[in-house]
């Protein structure tokens, strides 16, 4: 069983949207760890019900979005800021769920599952967990995983504890794996597919499959 992890240095949980002065904070910062969490798997059917947000001075935010929302002024100002790279692990369906909840266009990116993939070679295994175990030596505790996040007000302790620790780690593993990619000649290869994800979720949200298949 993973050990419990130190609490955040700053935490805030929101409804609906982040405010003025979190979001400004947000804003001045070049790179931000993004996640969400929603009903299913299923865009379009299962709806977005959580984005947690964390920076490099370990400051998370989580944002309840609520049934029937469909847009979060201060997130899309921040997620489609130009000068602030959001950092994801799996952006396909991180960037697909915030294009189908709030009508956000995700971009700069980094995604950590990715980057994974193209520098770590010697292994198959790219989840978070095994990720964030190797490359910042800290053991992440999943079991909240697959649990009702569509209760907003009435979630749980537990709940939300796991899905700030999911944002929480990104930064550091991006700044590892941007040094093994640029170690391996890779940089350059990742970043022109990173700059493809948001057309892949695109892709996803409309329900296209193979279509780069022969």
């Amino acid at each position: 069983m993973a050990e419990s992890l130190p609490a955040p240095a700053e935490f805030a949980v929101f409804d609906e949207d982040l405010d003025a002065a979190w979001t400004e904070r947000y804003l001045r910062a070049p790179r931000l760890a993004v996640d969400t969490e929603a009903m299913g798997l299923i865009h379009g059917r299962d709806r977005l019900c959580l984005v947690q947000i964390a920076d490099a001075e370990d400051r998370v935010a989580c944002v309840r979005v609520g049934l029937g929302q469909t847009d979060a002024p201060n997130l899309k100002r921040l997620f489609e800021a130009a000068a602030v790279e959001k950092v994801f692990h799996f952006a396909r369906f991180d960037v697909a769920a915030l294009a189908t909840g709030l009508g956000i266009a995700v971009q700069p990116l980094f995604c950590t599952k990715v980057g994974s993939r193209l520098g770590r070679t010697y292994t198959p295994r790219h989840g978070l967990k095994d990720l964030v175990f190797e490359l910042v030596g800290v053991e992440l505790d999943k079991g909240a995983q697959s649990s009702d996040w569509g209760r907003a007000d009435q979630l749980t302790e537990s709940q939300l504890s796991y899905a700030a620790n999911d944002v929480r780690y990104l930064l550091p593993a991006r700044a590892r794996l941007e040094a093994m990619l640029r170690r391996e000649g890779r940089w350059d290869l990742a970043q022109r597919c990173f700059a493809c994800i948001p057309v892949i979720a695109d892709l996803d949200r409309l329900r296209f499959n193979q279509t780069f298949e022969h």
